[in-house]
């Protein structure tokens, strides 16, 4: 089964210096029929003005990633941690016992736009840990790329959950397929362009839900950026 979920009508929240669209509930949005799937609690897609951004604020028993689209993004926390994340780096932030951090544009002239991803974790009271890594496109295009996973293989961060998350890069009529694990589950998210989820399209912005099914096949319409979960 194939549920859509579309870009318009996800929850936004526009603040000026932010404007945030949200696959899920999230903040000041809350729609019961949009909890969630699964393990996947949040995906938020973000555009931050330059020099903005989120001031500290505090996390706790949440696995955290962001995944930065296009410009920089900066981060701080009290694990000591400062980095940039440009686009191609996956970060990954275990909250734990509760970790502190901020979020801001590094540029002060560029937009930064990336994605938010919170997934529960598979135990509370984790001691907090953060990781880092770049994925070169080569290894995106035209195939599923693991970024995250819950053994660290082939090179993914690592997140405390059955979790495992793929990137990919399609051209326009380049296809790949996916088998998914017997009782598992997947979550098909458009980072930009469009392309065919089996017979339904996706445009920018959309999610899909898969449930029920042990095989998923994405076609390229234009140049596309792919995120694929595959969650117990």
């Amino acid at each position: 089964m194939l549920t859509i979920r579309k870009s318009e009508e996800r929850g936004h929240a526009s603040h000026g210096w932010l404007n945030s669209y949200h696959t899920f509930s999230f903040a000041n949005y809350y729609d019961p029929a949009h909890m969630g799937f699964r393990t996947l609690r949040v995906i938020n897609e973000d555009r931050v003005n330059p020099s903005r951004g989120f001031g500290a604020h505090s996390h706790r028993d949440m696995e955290i990633i962001s995944y930065v689209l296009e410009g920089a993004l900066e981060h701080k926390d009290s694990m000591g941690n400062s980095s940039i994340i440009r686009p191609g780096e996956v970060q990954i932030m275990s909250a734990g016992t509760g970790v502190t951090h901020s979020e801001y544009n590094h540029s002060d002239s560029d937009l930064v736009h990336f994605m938010q991803i919170w997934i529960l974790p598979n135990q509370t009271g984790l001691k907090p840990s953060y990781e880092q890594k770049m994925f070169a496109d080569a290894e995106k295009q035209g195939q599923l790329r693991l970024i995250v996973s819950p053994d660290g293989r082939d090179g993914s961060v690592t997140i405390h959950q059955d979790v495992n998350i793929f990137a990919t890069l399609l051209d326009p009529e380049q296809q790949l397929d996916y088998q998914i694990r017997p009782e598992r589950y997947a979550w098909v998210q458009v980072a930009r362009g469009s392309v065919m989820l089996n017979d339904r399209l996706l445009k920018q912005g959309d999610g899909a839900a898969v449930s029920d099914a042990n095989s998923l096949t994405l076609l390229g319409q234009e140049r596309s950026e792919v995120l694929v979960f595959e969650l117990e």
